[in-house]
């Protein structure tokens, strides 16, 4: 079953920056400007949650938190004093079942290198532990890592539903812009569960 994500999902979605600069925060939706979109979302979250990621490769390992959405419509992250903690984003779905599960970084924060900082360094065949609230051990293999500008991000590729267990990786990288406090790409990585 399809369900379709929330308007402010949508509004963060859109405008995704999570794993950015100690300087950048999420940028609020337009005040009052509909939302619309047509990305699903498989499985929301109902309890079962991923509680810990591990990419070997670049010497990544956290904790989990769950996510999810505030007020003005931005994304939650954590805290950028702590840049080395990572997020799971709760209105995807949990590692391990149908669709693309999303999970969220820093590239730094505090002067100091992310959990993400390397991320953009992983290649096809590379892998990510997953470990779950529900004793499951998880791996999945990269399939491609990219580099896009946060403009023209591609939201359906990203968040689109699929009929397989997948998982997203998303941090910021490229040029830092200091005059708007923000990096102005998103490296995502893209991954599919071993079999």
């Amino acid at each position: 079953m399809t369900v379709r994500w929330a308007g402010a999902a949508v509004a963060a979605l859109a405008l995704v920056l999570a794993g950015c600069s100690a300087a950048e925060a999420p940028k609020p939706a337009a005040a009052g400007a509909p939302v619309t979109s047509s990305i699903p979302v498989t499985k929301p979250f109902k309890g079962l949650q991923p509680t810990s990621v591990k990419i070997p490769k670049i010497g990544a390992e956290s904790t989990l938190l769950a996510v999810a959405v505030k007020i003005d419509g931005s994304i939650s992250v954590p805290s950028v004093h702590q840049p080395m903690q990572a997020a799971w984003y709760k209105l995807s779905p949990v590692p391990g079942d149908v669709g693309p599960a999303i999970v969220l970084g820093h590239v730094d924060g505090d002067k100091k290198p992310g959990i993400f900082f390397k991320l953009k360094d992983l290649v096809p065949g590379d892998e990510v532990d997953i470990d779950r609230s529900d004793g499951k051990k998880l791996k999945f293999v990269v399939d491609r890592v990219t580099q896009v500008p946060k403009d023209t991000f591609p939201r359906d590729a990203v968040y689109g539903n699929s009929d397989k267990p997948e998982l997203r990786l998303i941090t910021c990288g490229g040029a830092f812009d200091h005059a708007e406090h923000s990096y102005k790409d998103n490296i995502v990585v893209y991954a599919n569960l071993a079999a």
